[in-house]
This record gives C-alpha cells, sequence and structure tokens, in this order.
C-alpha cells in the first residue's frame, strides 16, 4: 500500500511545489467541494488526482483549508502533509527548523535548532549519529510511521517552527497508482421460500 492510501482523504505536496489531494475512497460532492474550491482534478493511474500548481503558493493553504472544511462533512479521516499550505509565520522566505523525509519506508529528520530537536526526542524519534539528523525506529508499520509524522509536524507546527515534509514524490507523475479495488462482497445465497400450505 502507497503512503498516499492509508487515509480517506490524502493531502500532500510534490518536491516541485504541486499540492495534491487523493481520494481513497468515494466521499459526496467532493469533486465540486474540490475543483470549488480552485483544485483542477486530473486522472492519474487509475485514480482521480485535485491539484493545485506551484504558482498557488500564495493561497494553497486558504483553498486546501476550504476543501478540507468541506470534505470533513463526510469523512474525518484526513490526513494534510502538505508543505506547500502551510503558511510561514514570519515571511514567505522563513527557513524551514524541521525537514521530515519519507525515503524506501524509512522517515529520517534533519532540525536546525535545539528546540525542534528537543520536539523530535518527544516524539519518537531517535538520533542517526550525525548531528541534527533523526529517524523513526525502523521497523514501524507505515501507517504507525505516518500517523507519528502527522503529530510531530502538528507538535512542531504548535510551537511555531517551520516544518517541511517530502513525501518522496518529485512531480505529480510520480504519484503512487490507485490501489487495486477488493472484488465486490460476495453475494449471499438466496433463503429459502417458505413451503406454501395446501388446502
Amino acid at each position: 500500500m502507497a503512503l498516499t492510501d492509508h487515509h480517506d482523504v490524502f493531502i500532500g505536496s510534490t518536491r516541485d511545489g504541486w499540492t495534491f489531494v487523493a481520494l481513497n475512497r468515494p466521499i459526496p460532492n467532493a469533486g465540486r467541494i474540490l475543483t470549488g474550491a480552485g483544485f483542477t482534478a486530473r486522472e492519474h493511474q487509475g485514480r482521480t488526482l485535485y491539484l493545485l500548481p506551484p504558482e498557488t503558493a500564495e493561497d494553497a493553504h486558504e483553498r486546501a483549508g476550504v476543501a478540507a472544511y468541506g470534505l470533513m462533512a463526510h469523512t474525518h479521516d484526513l490526513v494534510d502533509l502538505a508543505w506547500t499550505t502551510r503558511q510561514h509565520a514570519a515571511s514567505a522566505t522563513a527557513q524551514d527548523e524541521v525537514t521530515i523525509s519519507f525515503t524506501d519506508g524509512h522517515v529520517t529528520a534533519s532540525v536546525t535548532t535545539d528546540e525542534a530537536e528537543a520536539i523530535l526526542t518527544q516524539q519518537s524519534f531517535t538520533s542517526t549519529g550525525t548531528p541534527q539528523q533523526h529517524e523513526l525506529p525502523a521497523g514501524l508499520a507505515e501507517r504507525d510511521a505516518l500517523g507519528a509524522v502527522v503529530r510531530t509536524e502538528a507538535h512542531l507546527f504548535a510551537h511555531g517552527l517551520n516544518v517541511r515534509i517530502d513525501l518522496g514524490i518529485a512531480t505529480v507523475q510520480d504519484i503512487p497508482p490507485a490501489r487495486p479495488r477488493t472484488g465486490s462482497a460476495p453475494v449471499p445465497p438466496p433463503m429459502p421460500q417458505p413451503k406454501r400450505r395446501s388446502r
């Protein structure tokens, strides 16, 4: 299963600055909600992606917020790890204090401040032995690692620290294909009809 498949709604960013929304189950009016927020629908390897190009960086936060608010009327199983939707507190040129990267099932983090380092330690990241480099424990299930990153990003954000999440997706073309759909539920055998009594 791909990282993008674990939640009903996954909001992420590619390295080249596209914001994307992947839906992993049918959600009423999702297409209307997302296109109404300014996303463009594109078919990609068996799934419909909803995209904002890098040129929308200034208002990606607002557009993604409008879309998420609309989708949350139908599901709370939503994760947003899009670095493109984060407004930097100081300015658009503010440096990221933390960069968290997903690479081949492994999650690493580089930090630039002691405060960020302390928060990573609280969130189960350990030092790699290289200064300012941390990692999640090896062997975590992908969904567990994803949950740890969501909690860590929220904790860092609450302290006013800028975080960039690198999902390991360079461009829109590299977003994983849709998860194969399982076959439909088996049809139960017909119930026997009660015998009619004859007179």
